[in-house]
């Protein structure tokens, strides 16, 4: 699972919400996995370490997110990104 690939001092934690899941790093609220697809808040450091960026709705009605395309497979990508959204989010 995406859960799997985090660092373990990501302390990522997942909760189902309206079939989807919330992502949760430090008790913070970081993404969503809507439709088999990570979406992670945007936040200015987590657009500078993603480069080019893709913001959009992760559901009808929400908030543009930043939709994680290939880069999901890099476990190590992956939880510096989760380290600078949690650091970032309030």
């Amino acid at each position: 699972s995406v859960v799997d690939r985090f660092e373990e001092d990501c302390a990522v934690t997942y909760r189902r919400m309206f079939g989807e899941f919330g992502l949760y790093s430090g008790g913070k609220f970081i993404g969503v996995i809507c439709d088999d697809q990570l979406f992670i808040k945007p936040t200015a450091g987590g657009r500078a370490h993603i480069g080019e960026v893709v913001e959009v709705p992760p559901y009808p009605g929400a908030e543009p997110s930043v939709l994680i395309g290939s880069q999901i497979e890099d476990g190590a990508w992956l939880s510096e990104l989760v380290r600078i959204t949690a650091s970032e989010v309030r």
